[in-house]
Parts: C-alpha cells; structure tokens; sequence
C-alpha cells in the first residue's frame, strides 16, 4: 500500500465554543475564515476568550489528514517545524499517539497555535498564529525526506511561504511523488491565485476544493470548476457541504451523495473528507467508494466538537465504511 507524507504547519488548536457571531466583529475575524495573527495577537485573543473555556488539541489542516490517514490503517508521515516549547511538544507526543511519523523540525521561536473559535451553527472561524512554523524554509527542503514516501500531501495554507513549498513540491516530484494539495481557504486562494494554479498546472495530481474555494480559484460554480481543474490534473474534488461532493478523474464524474450529520463544529471535516479518500485510493477503492469513504469520516468529525474523534467513533467509522 502507498504510503502518505503530509507537509503543513504544526499547530495546536485551542477551541472555544462562542455564543454568538458579534464576538468575531469585535475581534475583527471574518465567520468561517483563516485570519493570520502575530503572537500578542493570539495571545490578547486567548485571555478575552478565557472566560467561556476551551479544549487543546494537535491540529494544522494536513496534521489532522495524516492522522485520519494513520486511524484508516494507512502509513502516513508529517513533515514541519515546532519550537522547543510545552507546545511543540504537545503536539509531537500527539503525532505519536496517532501513530503518525513526526518529521520536525525545530526552532527557538514559540510553536505554533490556532485560537479556533465556533460558533453555534458549527461554523468554525480561525485566528492562526504560525510561530516556529512559519519559519521552515527552503534549505530545510532535503530530498531524502522524501525517501520511501509514495504521496506527498500539501495544505494550501503553505502558499503564505512560496519559496518553500515551490521547493518542497518541485524535490517531491522530482522523486516520483504524486502530489495532492487541499486548497485551504477561500481567502487563501484569492489572495495567492496565479501561484496556486501554476502549481496546479505544473506539479499536482489531485486537488481538494470545497465550494467556496473552487469559486475563489476559477470563478465557476461547483459543476463548471469541477471540470476546470479535472482538466489540470488527474483528479479534481470539489465538496459542497450538505450538498455532497463531484468528484473528476478524466472522463470519469462521480456524485458523492450528502450525509446525514448532528452538526456540532465543522473542524477538520474538510481535512478528514481528504484522508477518507486517499485511504480509499491507496486502498484500490474506485472513485465513488472513496468519495463514500470521505463522506463518512467528516460526517463523523463535524458531530464532534475539535478535529479529534474518540476510539469507539473511529470504530463506527470502520464499520461503516466496511459496509461499502
């Protein structure tokens, strides 16, 4: 079976439940955006929040993939870099536990950390703090962190640090890699648009896009974008929330129907739709069957709250998916 290595920000999600949207104009955060923050930011952030609580978890887009990946029985690895700090080593210790193989990196910068904030719909608003993440660079790129790895993973936040994931995607390619990236966020790729689609163009495989994002990427509704990026590259997705999902591999369209959900935080459900998929494709599942597989996996995360599910739904999850 192929084996997965992720490339992504190491991060530690500190989630908060909030009572309602006015908290995120007064702290100046577009609802169901990734806003980059420094650290005093985070910080101020965290102490006005601190009165309604909150849950640590290891997070980062394409860290919760791998994880996914390592829980449906794939080999997965994470490459990135974290301080020497109570954070970094959270999150290491959590890579492990997953059963995910940490690459990282280290700094003396502060590690990395997201104030993720949901609000009662479910809906998920991040204020990210890259901290020592931020800091991987192109000299860190080695070619033999690619050795042994058979598909490397990209979140599309890492477009924020160019020079870098040019290198990292370029070195991967050049060992025989197939490259898969996840666009992000909608305000990502508006505001990195032609460096994502010479990417897109020129090194990746599969593209993972929810609807918002393939709008931000090719100005076309779900259907229309869908073909646009099949067009580009060997397999397109494209979710559309309760709607399901289209998926494109040449000629061949599939419709992943939607799932019944209890909606209580859509953390991670794009990250997890992702890893239910690729397990199915290094499984040698046909399309539909690994549309299928993702839809299971974030059907389950968003009735959870935070990008981390407990044994007994994982178990669920392997159950259902056995069904297929």
């Amino acid at each position: 079976m192929e084996k997965i290595l992720g490339i992504g920000s190491a991060l530690v999600d500190i989630l908060t439940q909030i009572p309602n949207e006015l908290i995120l104009q007064e702290l100046n955060l577009p609802k169901g955006s990734m806003t980059y923050v420094d650290a005093k930011t985070s910080v101020e952030i965290g102490h006005q929040l601190a009165y309604l609580g909150n849950q640590m978890a290891s997070g980062g887009s394409a860290a919760n993939t791998m994880s996914g990946l390592a829980r449906l029985g794939v080999e997965a690895g994470f490459l990135s870099k974290i301080g020497e700090d109570e954070i970094g080593h959270f999150f290491e210790k959590q890579m492990n536990e997953s059963h995910v193989k940490p690459l990282m990196l280290k700094s003396e910068t502060p590690s990395g950390r997201v104030q993720a904030l949901v609000t009662p719909d479910g809906e998920r608003t991040f204020a990210t703090c890259l901290g020592a993440a931020a800091e991987m660079c192109a000299d860190d790129i080695k070619p033999e962190l690619f050795d042994g790895w058979d598909i490397f993973y990209v979140e599309g936040y890492l477009v924020a640090n160019p020079t870098m994931l040019r290198k990292a995607i370029s070195t991967a390619k050049d060992k025989d890699l197939k490259i898969a990236i996840d666009l992000a966020s909608y305000n990502v790729v508006e505001e990195n648009h032609d460096f994502l689609l010479d990417l897109v163009n020129n090194y990746v495989d599969i593209v993972f896009a929810n609807e918002k994002e393939a709008l931000a990427f090719t100005g076309m509704e779900p259907e229309a974008a869908l073909h646009y990026i099949a067009e580009r590259c060997e397999i397109a997705v494209v979710k559309v929330g309760a709607k399901g999902a289209f998926v494109q591999r040449g000629n061949e369209i599939v419709t992943i129907p939607p799932m019944d959900a209890i909606v209580i935080d859509t953390t991670g459900a794009g990250d997890m739709w992702a890893a239910g998929f690729l397990a199915g494709l290094v499984k040698g599942k046909d399309l539909q069957t690994c549309g299928l597989m993702g839809a299971i996996v974030a059907k389950n995360i968003i009735e959870v709250m935070g990008a981390k599910m407990d044994d007994a739904r994982w178990e669920k999850i392997h159950a259902d998916i056995a069904l297929l």
